[in-house]
């Protein structure tokens, strides 16, 4: 009877560790805010990711590219904070003018920057879905320099 509590307090504490161990390897989904994105994330070891956005930059596309950390957050399972910093590039044709538009009909070209992010991020685990809260600044160097601070809402689906 001794060993049959060993045994199940054993195979209890080996079940409790691996759920909690248990996280996603990748992800995608989209990403409300600014910017407005089509999001993937993927697990290059427990703790660091690569995450890529895709969003609509005034009249164009931008490619923007984040190595991301994640920590448990308040000792809560699959609550995580995540920082981390990349670059991004883009191009847009901006020549439609729009009134009260910050870039009113500035012309065609490209941008690069670099770009920072600290969120927070749960992992749902009776349906594949992960919902992060993120800020996320953005310098652009080209083509003329700027300081942009946004944040967005993402919902990926994990697998």
């Amino acid at each position: 009877m001794k060993n049959l509590k060993l045994l199940i307090i054993v195979f209890v504490l080996i079940g409790s560790n691996s759920i909690l161990a248990q996280d996603y390897k990748t992800a995608i989904g989209v990403r409300g805010g600014f910017p407005t994105a089509i999001t993937g994330k993927h697990f290059i070891n427990k703790t660091d990711a690569l995450e890529g956005l895709v969003s609509g930059y005034r009249g164009g596309f931008e490619f923007t590219g984040l190595y991301e950390k994640h920590v448990n957050a308040f000792d809560v399972p699959y609550l995580n904070w995540y920082y981390g910093a990349g670059a991004h590039i883009g191009v847009f044709d901006d020549n439609i003018a729009r009134p009260n538009y910050y870039f009113n009909g500035r012309g065609t070209g490209f941008t690069v920057g670099a770009d920072g992010i600290l969120g927070l991020e749960y992992m749902l685990t009776e349906i594949p879905f992960v919902i992060g809260v993120d800020f996320k600044p953005t310098l652009d160097l080209a083509p003329e320099p700027g300081l942009w601070f946004g944040g967005g809402v993402s919902f990926r689906f994990y697998f």
